[in-house]
């Protein structure tokens, strides 16, 4: 029979072969049929061979489904009884024709997406069901209707989300229930209510989270194991798999826990090394190992609840709360939910988070009350902090260049002027080896504007960005750009002050738009040809050359002294060109005057206090 093959092959030779005894039985049936009605007109004795094909025939007019089987399966006979193999990748739902004396069914790796209702209503003698390693995603909550008889239903390898538990009802005498390797997330307290019988319980390798202990409290296996303490009642054992899911190991779960650290016979798990994959602090650890509180709702505190900053400062507001399980924390400002980008939350604790909120370049608008708010399952609280905001920070450095003091590790940004068009500037900045850990990963803060302005621009750079470019700037006008680290305040060397020439159209002629004063340390300024800067620099001997190169005053006065910076900056008038620096060597000492166009009319001088 080896020769013969298996599946559809055997099948078809098979078909072929009842082929052929159905056209002989058929000739045999009309010989035999024959035979009987001479016989008993002459009252004769009917062949034998007769007799015992027309009691075939009356069994097989009994008992139909005996040499049936399924198109494209196979049946066979084993110590189980008559079973039915299914392994086609065509076969797309239960078939409708199976025969009536089937005790097993095997349908693997097929395209079976669900179990409809009444599936299996023509084999209400079925025992064993293996349907694994299929894609069934929906069971009807009578798919199991009609199988009493039903000992073993196995549904590994599926992509159940969900189990209509209360469809185990239609089959009291269910011993094994194999659900491994599904996507189950759920396990509602009735789940095992209807599994008095049960030995074997596999549900290792879904997506269980959660799960109360009162799923076990009410199954009837357990019930019975508690009742039979300590009396000689024998009682089967139970397989319990809940190994392989990524388990929750907060307050929720304390319950189940404590439920697998009691558990004994005749319950028996088969992997007691159950470990918690979450929170953080408590990933890889096994359930024996964790001691779990009860549930809390959220308090939440803050260190201080009034705050007053100055005008530029960033700000970090920082609320504490303690919850269990870890709660969703968010801040209002408003009535308006503020957005995540500025928002960090981290635990420093098993039920303690820290939340800040941080406020770049605090200005007036941003005074007012922020609302930070904590919820969980158990409900919800908050905490106000109120902020205010004061004078404005001033950047400026004290006369005399008085040395300026190393900025605090990780806190120091140069800074410099890269370029200069007509239409505005670019700075450049890098932070020193010690001022981001990760310079992929910081923020950068730009504070753009006049110089006496109270307020100005935020504008914020994201990592991997060190370049801007400031455009649209009005002519005689003095301005001031400050770079900071996202989370620090604007340090002294870290600003750049710049005066915007007068005469705007001769500047555009000659595609040089700005007269620039630099205030800064360790500053790097490229003139471009036929244009005058005087770079003042922390280094000695600076001041004391600016001064021998730079003329007198038009009107007399004297060159200030060397020690006074603001003195020598601050009496610069933005349009003229006689208190900037000749360039060395004497050449180009005066420009002559630019060609007024007809027609056009010469914009007025304006003196420094019109600047400054």
């Amino acid at each position: 029979m080896s020769s013969l093959g298996s599946g559809p092959q055997q099948d078809l030779f098979l078909r072929q072969g009842r082929l052929q005894l159905i056209g002989f039985a058929s000739w045999r049936l009309l010989a035999c049929l024959v035979q009987t009605l001479h016989s008993a007109f002459l009252k004769e004795n009917m062949d034998p061979i007769c007799h015992i094909f027309l009691l075939l025939l009356a069994f097989h007019k009994i008992n139909p489904s005996v040499s049936a089987c399924v198109t494209g399966c196979s049946c066979s006979q084993d110590s189980f009884g008559r079973s039915l193999l299914c392994m086609s990748a065509l076969l797309r739902q239960i078939p409708a024709n199976i025969p009536q004396d089937i005790r097993k069914i095997r349908i693997e790796n097929s395209h079976l997406t669900e179990l409809p209702r009444g599936s299996f209503e023509n084999v209400s003698a079925l025992e064993y069901l293996w349907l694994n390693f299929n894609n069934i995603t929906v069971m009807h909550i009578k798919s199991l209707e009609y199988l009493p008889a039903l000992k073993e239903l196995r549904l590994q390898g599926n992509k159940l989300s969900s189990v209509p538990w209360t469809a185990f009802q239609d089959t009291p005498a269910l011993k094994i229930l194999d659900l491994k390797h599904n996507r189950l997330d759920v396990l509602p307290e009735h789940a095992l209510r209807y599994l008095p019988n049960l030995t074997y319980l596999d549900l290792s390798s879904n997506q269980l989270t959660v799960i109360s202990r009162d799923v076990f409290y009410n199954w009837p296996v357990y019930q019975r194991s508690q009742r039979a303490e300590g009396q000689i009642e024998a009682i089967s054992n139970a397989v319990l798999a809940l190994h392989d899911n990524p388990w929750i190991c907060d307050c929720r779960l304390r319950g189940f826990v404590q439920f697998i650290k009691s558990v004994g016979p005749p319950i028996i798990l088969m992997n007691s090394y159950l470990t918690c994959s979450s929170p953080k602090f408590r990933a890889g650890k096994f359930f024996h190992e964790v001691e779990l509180n009860s549930c809390m709702k959220p308090l939440t505190s803050a260190l201080d609840t009034n705050l007053t900053v100055p005008v530029g400062l960033n700000v970090t507001l920082t609320c504490f709360v303690q919850a269990s399980p870890s709660p969703a924390v968010w801040w209002t400002y408003a009535l308006k939910l503020l957005r995540a980008f500025n928002v960090s939350t981290e635990p420093v604790g098993e039920e303690t988070i820290r939340s800040e909120l941080l406020i770049p370049a605090a200005r007036p608008a941003d005074a007012g009350n922020y609302t930070c708010t904590a919820a969980n399952f158990l409900g919800n609280t908050s905490v106000a902090i109120s902020l205010r905001v004061g004078s404005p920070w001033v950047s400026t450095t004290p006369p005399g260049w008085a040395p300026i003091a190393p900025a605090e590790p990780g806190a120091h940004v140069e800074v410099r002027i890269a370029k200069q068009t007509v239409y505005g500037i670019t700075l450049e900045w890098f932070a020193a080896a010690a001022a981001a850990a990760d310079p992929g990963e910081t923020w950068y803060t730009l504070l753009v504007g006049r110089y006496d302005a109270a307020q100005k621009d935020a504008i914020y750079i994201g990592p991997g960005v060190n370049t801007y470019s400031v455009t649209d700037l009005l002519p005689a006008t003095k301005y001031e750009v400050c770079v900071a680290v996202r989370n620090q305040a604007p340090r002294k060397g870290q600003c750049v002050v710049f005066v915007t020439g007068s005469d705007v159209s001769q500047l555009e002629q000659r595609e040089k738009l700005i007269h620039i004063v630099v205030i800064v340390c360790a500053m790097v300024l490229a003139v471009p040809a036929g244009m005058y800067a005087c770079t003042a620099e922390a280094r000695p001997g600076c001041l004391a050359r600016c001064p021998g190169a730079c003329p007198r005053r038009r009107h007399g006065g004297q060159a200030q002294a060397a020690g006074s910076k603001e003195s020598t900056l601050d009496s610069l008038p933005a349009g003229s060109e006689d208190g900037l620096c000749r360039p060395e060597g004497g050449r180009g000492a005066r420009r002559p005057p630019a060609r007024e166009e007809p027609g056009k009319t010469r914009p007025p001088h304006r003196n420094s206090a019109d600047l400054y």
